[in-house]
């Protein structure tokens, strides 16, 4: 129970689509979403295939709390090959989307081979069709969703689209559903657009069957009581994750101008303050906050731009409220590029969202390709006659929707910061691990956060590990692998659970426990009842299964490794001034704790360990 026993599996290159029994004793392994999706991609695909193949395999997975009264129970992944890293791709995503895969009684959609033509796939329950996309494609998400819902008369269903940039292969294009919400990272947007499918729209009307609904009601209730009382739940209510913008400021974590600097001036202006404050014509940017399926936290941001700002005052089709400002989108949009002009973030999320981009890997892309540009090595003839300078807030909005469209330069930034720099003579202007962008954390301040970006299997991420306390009480590269490396195991659970990260506000692994333990049934078996340790170890042959797949793809150690600014340059201000990331220290350990050899290989003791 919990699971709903069934996968759709699509081959868009003969058109056919059958339904399949969910490997029972595979969830038992990996439960769900991130772990499950993970374990059917290594089974069903060569990981040295390339990301763009037809062969790649497209994976969208619930987890067994997905659709359910669990307090968030709305998240959804997408697992792949990504092209961005050419690593695995896991890309969590909120909404209703997910929620109403699983409800059409679906625990996974996998999706194979290339479509000779533009399709979308329509659920509904257990009708399930193809159906021509010709007139969608070349069009936008916000387009695309809204027809869409049109067209089949019904203002409920969920869709999951891409825009241009995922048709046409920016790197980091990302599926967006419920408008702005999305699978973001990774390139996930590419891979759905090499196989010709523009969009996938759900609707469901199926329950979801628990082992014990009465004990799952109690800890349903438990879990929440405990998220409603907890003060960190209550400032994402309140403020949203941008709260972090001044904790990161002050820190001097926040990495401005291409990581040249790590404090930002313009914080004041970008904030969660200025965000409800009016401007001199009397505007606010923020309207209200949001919550996803069955969220109790409701950290989402809806936000509209002045109509008097030069983005959209002669654009009345901009003057709504959508997707507002979060943390990431705030830093990689703001900061790093040298920018503090609220509404000009808040236009550049709209591109975003309308065109299906990452707003982390364009921001940090755009940053470099600024830095290119103050040495040099771009000029205004490269540009389209844009002066790509720090601190040029029409160059961000500019960009921002050329890269979205690809025209002009826009289509070089959508390769990212890796190929752009590589191109340009300068890899190592490139803030990213195994080609993805840095999040807004720089890790001299942080290093535990370095040691997590180093090691992170989809390449640099914020959100696959947790070290954020040790971090800030020790600034040294001391004492930081071991709460990396169980923070990982314990991420990857959480991940497949269906519910969101940011239920720890208030759970730690025994609230998880109670809402699985009353889910899920546990049959006679080697794996025995659910229990704290199951759970974390769930995780961890998750992590090591991602890892076993990275170096079928040909990843090694040497994608351990932070850009060399930060291994090199002391930090130049904050907390940590004058020092560099301590990786040479860190990996060794995490190595050991991981039980990999030197090589970052594990060994054949893990891998039998943990069932591999």
């Amino acid at each position: 129970m919990g699971w709903q026993n069934r996968i759709l599996r699509v081959n868009l290159t003969d058109g056919s689509i059958r339904e399949e029994p969910l490997v029972a004793q595979w969830a038992q392994q990996y439960l769900g979403a991130r772990g499950l999706a993970t374990k059917y991609l290594w089974e069903g695909m060569d990981p040295a295939t390339d990301a763009m193949a037809p062969e790649n395999m497209l994976i969208f997975a619930t987890g067994p709390l997905t659709g359910t009264m669990a307090s968030t129970g709305g998240r959804y992944t997408v697992v792949t090959k990504g092209p961005l890293t050419n690593a695995i791709a896991c890309s969590n995503s909120g909404g209703k989307f997910g929620a109403e895969l699983k409800l059409a009684g679906y625990d996974m959609l996998i999706v194979e081979g290339r479509s000779p033509k533009p399709v979308y796939l329509l659920i509904i329950d257990d009708k399930v069709e193809l159906i021509d996309a010709g007139e969608y494609w070349g069009t936008t998400v916000w387009h695309t969703e809204e027809t869409l819902k049109k067209v089949h008369k019904d203002p409920q269903i969920k869709v999951a689209s891409i825009g241009v940039a995922g048709e046409q292969g920016v790197k980091y294009a990302c599926i967006v559903n419920d408008l702005h919400r999305a699978a973001g990272r990774s390139g996930v947007g590419a891979v759905m657009g090499s196989k010709n499918l523009k969009a996938v729209a759900a609707r469901g009307s199926r329950g979801v069957r628990m082992k014990d609904a009465t004990a799952f009601l109690g800890a349903c209730s438990s879990t929440q009581t405990k998220l409603a009382a907890s003060p960190d739940r209550e400032g994402l209510t309140k403020y949203g994750t941008n709260e972090m913008i001044d904790t990161m400021n002050e820190f001097g974590g926040l990495p401005t101008n291409n990581f040249r600097e790590v404090q930002f001036e313009g914080t004041d202006n970008i904030n969660p303050s200025a965000m409800v404050k009016a401007n001199a014509n009397g505007h606010v940017n923020l309207v209200t906050n949001k919550a996803c399926f069955g969220c109790t936290i409701g950290c989402g941001r809806i936000a509209h731009i002045d109509k008097e700002h030069f983005s959209v005052r002669d654009r009345k089709e901009y003057w709504h409220a959508s997707g507002g400002l979060e943390y990431e989108t705030a830093y990689a949009l703001g900061p790093v590029v040298g920018i503090d002009d609220i509404d000009a973030l808040t236009f550049a999320g709209y591109m975003m969202n309308e065109h299906g981009m990452d707003p982390i890997s364009f921001g940090v892309t755009l940053a470099a390709a600024m830095e290119l540009y103050d040495l040099g090595l771009l000029d205004a003839s490269k540009t389209d006659g844009i002066e790509l300078k720090f601190g040029n807030v029409e160059a961000l909005t500019i960009m921002a929707e050329k890269t979205g469209k690809q025209e002009g330069f826009g289509k070089e930034l959508g390769l990212g910061s890796r190929l752009l720099c590589e191109k340009y003579g300068r890899p190592d202007l490139a803030m990213a691990v195994k080609g993805q962008e840095f999040a807004g954390y720089d890790s001299r301040a942080l290093q535990g956060m370095g040691l997590g970006y180093a090691t992170s299997n989809r390449g640099a991420c914020h959100l696959k590990h947790d070290v954020f306390s040790e971090d800030m009480a020790d600034q040294s590269g001391t004492g930081k692998a071991k709460p990396c490396k169980d923070s990982q195991d314990k991420i990857a659970m959480i991940d497949s659970t269906g519910v969101c990260l940011f239920t720890t506000a208030a759970w730690d692994t025994g609230e998880f426990l109670q809402l699985i333990h009353a889910a899920c049934s546990t049959p006679s078996d080697p794996h025995g009842d659910w229990t704290s340790e199951r759970l974390l170890q769930t995780g961890e042959r998750i992590w090591n299964l991602e890892r076993q797949f990275n170096l079928a793809a040909g990843l090694t150690k040497a994608d351990d490794s932070l850009p060399p600014r930060l291994l090199n340059d002391p930090a130049p201000s904050g907390v940590a001034k004058g020092r560099v990331a301590e990786l040479d220290k860190m990996l060794p350990e995490y190595y050991e704790l991981r039980g990999w050899n030197a090589d970052g290989i594990p060994t054949a003791e893990t891998v039998s360990r943990l069932g591999l």
